[in-house]
């Protein structure tokens, strides 16, 4: 005999759901319960618990609302033990015989929980949850039909909206305020039954006919609230939108039954409500009116584990109208935020004052463009984060690690726990200090940080590490082709390059380049014919050809002016070429890579564009930017690109606050004159150190970075490598005035891929679930990694991602402190007016290791640069 199965369905899937286990629903629940239960004094009366309004906005198959059921049931009969059993329980009344904790569910269930799901299967199966949870052997099953609703949670009108634009384009509006007082009248009739238990079959078809009544009643106002809905979903711009609800609104006036209306505006509503992507709409105020309709309104707790999307997938899985409608709805909102972030703001937003949310997220909730949605705008509009996971194990088979976060709507003042430890606040960031706000750009970096040049065309270079001739489009040429010009031309040298990208500096011991450039800069096609016909006749074949490339419909591929002006490069960077002028040496470092690393660069040279570069006090500046201090800064603003950081500046350098002995403001004090030779002397004797150390090994950055990190390296010039990066955080430190913060690493783990099939010992799996994969000794490492490979868990030479690295409580203090300093300087550069229009360039004081070799030149416009920057910057062969 066959078996019922469970099978997630593609719309699950596709919006991110997940079964949450009974393992992970109570603790949340009782969380997320506590601040109302310490207003309660730890011992809520009867009334208090029943009068709870409680919901799950993405409820599923209900675990949450069972879990609040049996939960509040408990408590409620802790209640009757210390007040009394109520009259239905007593002999004689209608619930006599019935188990007091049965009939406690019964009456929860009936009072104080409520959930919204958009799959009509999964209300079915949150009912049929609930009614087990509360099966009574006398009495039918409970009713809650009130009280579970299908709709979209996100999306829907403001009661007070929709009866604005009723009455607005109602030509009898006495008539209208006559309906929608009779409306709530018929409202506070049904909610009065629904919130009684069910003793028979007479109780329940009361209450069916009273929820049907009160359907009816207000079809009228849903469907008008649909129709405001289908407005903007069936529209594709503000103005068609305004169109739209005119046209609609319009129809009111004509119709005034839910079916006629229905009838009359079929098509635009199907178009809402139909096909992969519709929409049912959820007007809250309408669906629990009884919720809405309290003096205080709003829900006391909200409780759930929405869909996880992330932000560039929600326009794929959810329509672009969907999208657009977030964005209107929340304006500082960013569309590359994640779909729990606007769960979180929708719940935040229907709590009553001193109510509180516990929800589930992934941990990008505390990230980027998410946190900044989401956690930081709840946080600066009166939300308290009173206790927060920031990595939490998914209890059973969904492999998935999630961020717990319960939110208090109001100032909390009881205590507050960051990973079950006490602290005095929780930021956006799920750190113990600092601010909620993203860190600012500071002027004071301006010009410090550029991306290299956009070629676009390896036609333009010379290399012979691959194919190479004179007359293939798209590849380069032979360097002996490049001899072969200059030795007839000798001009030539000076619009011809070395030229240097992110293997180079990646994969050479000594960041030797191997390729060599054309660059013209912004040169008229008219001058380089005349100058260097020679190269120009080369171009013609080797880049023209790619950038006139055209459509099928005739048009260019490329952009304008790509294809007009194809011999100079895409994006020739003249900022950059004009700050690094007068340097001997720049600061570089991968654009995306796996190694946190940073380079002492030639100037002369043309860098590619997966390179950063950064003309800064070269030294002191290379101590700053690869000690852990802004390592732990990047990996936390950075974005991700498979295994790879992104290291975006705008993201990880704008923002970064130096130490105060790199402001101009100081550069005349002779104790920050101090702090920045004690820079350039560790920054020079570990450049140093790793440069020779690459060399003997032959190895380049990854390599060498990859045993750096790796627990099992023994070798005696690692280890010092390793030492002397302690020296240097110490001394960036003490720049900063933080000495206190303990310089100490260990080899961490910051997450761990298994095999899904591999059987684990119980004590070995407890401390992968709990995240504690930090461990003070190599030897300690080592152990671990080979308990999970002999159990099958890595195969293969499939490596652990060890990072040699500061412990979790030092990481987030220096974070927070961070993130506190970027605020104060950015305050005190916006009272300076360094942020206004016409504001001035913060400059950073000029160290020995930054100087230039001649005066620096006037800042020109880009064409105006190319003539000065080529002649100071061209091979000279």
């Amino acid at each position: 005999m066959g078996s019922l199965v469970f099978q997630p369905t593609e719309e699950r899937r596709r919006s991110g759901s997940h079964y949450t286990p009974r393992a992970l629903t109570r603790p949340i629940v009782e969380e997320a319960l506590l601040p109302w239960l310490e207003r309660c004094g730890g011992k809520p009366t009867v009334v208090q618990i029943l009068a709870l309004k409680i919901c799950d906005p993405a409820m599923g198959s209900g675990a949450f609302l069972v879990e609040c059921c049996r939960y509040l049931a408990e408590l409620l009969e802790l209640a009757w033990n210390r007040e009394g059993l109520p009259e239905a329980l007593k002999a004689g009344g209608s619930a006599h015989g019935e188990e007091p904790l049965i009939y406690a569910r019964r009456l929860i269930a009936q009072s104080c929980l409520y959930g919204v799901d958009k799959n009509p299967f999964a209300v079915n199966l949150a009912r049929l949850s609930l009614w087990l949870v509360s099966l009574s052997k006398d009495a039918p099953f409970t009713f809650v039909d009130h009280a579970l609703k299908c709709g979209d949670s996100l999306v829907g009108m403001e009661r007070s909206e929709i009866e604005k634009a009723l009455k607005g384009a109602s030509r009898q509006r006495e008539l209208q305020m006559e309906y929608l007082e009779e409306v709530r009248q018929q409202e506070a009739r049904s909610f009065a039954l629904f919130h009684a238990d069910s003793r028979n079959d007479a109780d329940d078809a009361q209450k069916r006919q009273a929820l049907d009544d009160l359907n009816a009643s207000t079809a009228y106002l849903r469907t008008v609230g649909d129709l405001l809905v289908a407005a903007f979903f069936n529209g594709k711009k503000q103005k068609d939108r305004e169109e739209l609800k005119k046209l609609y609104l319009e129809a009111t006036l004509q119709h005034d039954t839910a079916a006629s209306l229905e009838n009359e505006l079929a098509e635009p509503l199907e178009r809402l409500r139909e096909g992969e992507q519709g929409i049912t709409p959820l007007h809250w105020q309408l669906a629990f009116p009884d919720v809405f309709g309290r003096p205080e309104s709003g829900f006391d707790v909200f409780v759930g584990n929405p869909p996880f999307v992330g932000g560039r997938k929600i326009k794929e899985a959810l329509g672009e109208p969907f999208q657009d409608w977030h964005q209107c709805q929340y304006p500082k909102s960013s569309a590359n935020a994640d779909l729990s972030a606007f769960f979180f703001l929708r719940c935040f937003h229907l709590l009553r004052p001193g109510g509180s949310l516990g929800l589930i997220a992934t941990n990008t909730i505390a990230q980027g463009d998410t946190r900044s949605t989401g956690l930081c705008w709840i946080c600066l509009h009166g939300g308290t984060i009173y206790a927060a996971l920031k990595r939490y194990k998914w209890p059973g088979v969904a492999a998935v690690v999630v961020s717990v976060i319960p939110i208090f709507k109001g100032d909390y003042s009881g205590s507050k726990l960051l990973e079950k430890r006490p602290v005095e606040q929780i930021t956006a960031f799920l750190l113990s200090n600092g601010v909620h706000d993203d860190p600012m750009p500071l002027r004071a970096n301006t010009g410090r940080s550029f991306q290299g040049s956009i070629v676009l065309g390896m036609g333009f270079t010379f290399d012979d590490s691959g194919p190479a001739d004179d007359e293939t489009p798209g590849i380069p040429s032979p360097i002996a082709t490049m001899n072969r010009l200059i030795a007839k031309n000798p001009g030539i040298s000076k619009v011809i390059f070395p030229y240097i990208g992110g293997e180079e500096v990646d994969d050479s011991p000594t960041h030797a380049h191997h390729r060599f450039v054309i660059d013209f800069r912004d040169r008229s096609e008219e001058e380089c014919r005349q100058k260097w016909p020679e190269l120009m006749e080369l171009l013609e074949k080797k880049v023209k050809p790619q950038r006139q490339e055209k459509k099928p419909n005739g048009e260019y591929k490329q952009r304008a002016p790509l294809p007009e002006k194809w011999w100079i490069h895409a994006d020739k960077r003249p900022a950059l070429y004009a700050a690094i002028a007068g340097l001997d040496k720049v600061i570089a470092n991968l654009f995306i890579s796996s190694t946190f690393g940073f380079s002492s660069l030639d100037s002369k040279i043309v860098f590619a564009n997966t390179l950063n570069v950064f003309p800064l006090p070269q030294l002191s500046g290379l101590s700053c930017l690869q000690c852990r201090v802004h390592e732990v800064w990047t990996k936390f603003s950075s974005s991700t690109m498979g295994d790879g950081i992104r290291y975006t500046p705008s993201d990880c350098f704008s923002p970064f606050p130096f130490p105060a002995a790199f402001l101009e403001s100081v550069s005349s004090d002779p104790a920050h004159e101090v702090t920045r030779q004690n820079l350039e002397a560790i920054g020079e004797r570990y450049h140093q150190f790793r440069a020779e150390l690459m060399v003997s090994n032959n190895e380049g950055l990854t390599s060498t970075y990859n045993r750096f990190h790796d627990p099992a390296e023994t070798s005696s010039g690692l280890l010092e490598l390793r030492r002397l990066h302690g020296e240097m955080d110490q001394a960036v430190l003490n720049a900063y005035g933080w000495s206190d913060v303990p310089t100490a690493c260990g080899f961490g783990l910051d997450y761990l891929d298994l095999e899904d099939d591999a059987q684990l010992p119980d004590d070995l799996q407890d401390r992968i679930d709990s995240g504690e994969l930090f461990f003070w000794e190599p030897d300690e490492a080592c152990a671990f990694e080979a308990q999970v490979r002999a159990y099958g868990a890595v195969k293969g030479k499939k490596k652990l991602p060890w990072r040699y690295r500061w412990p979790d409580d030092v990481r987030d203090d220096v974070l927070a402190r961070l993130f506190a300093l970027n605020a104060e300087r950015y305050g005190e550069e916006v009272a300076l007016g360094l942020h206004g229009k016409g504001a001035k360039k913060a400059a950073w004081p000029a160290t020995a290791g930054g100087k230039r070799r001649g005066r620096p030149p006037k800042a020109t416009q880009a064409g105006e640069t190319a003539g000065v920057q080529v002649e100071q910057m061209g091979l000279g062969l």
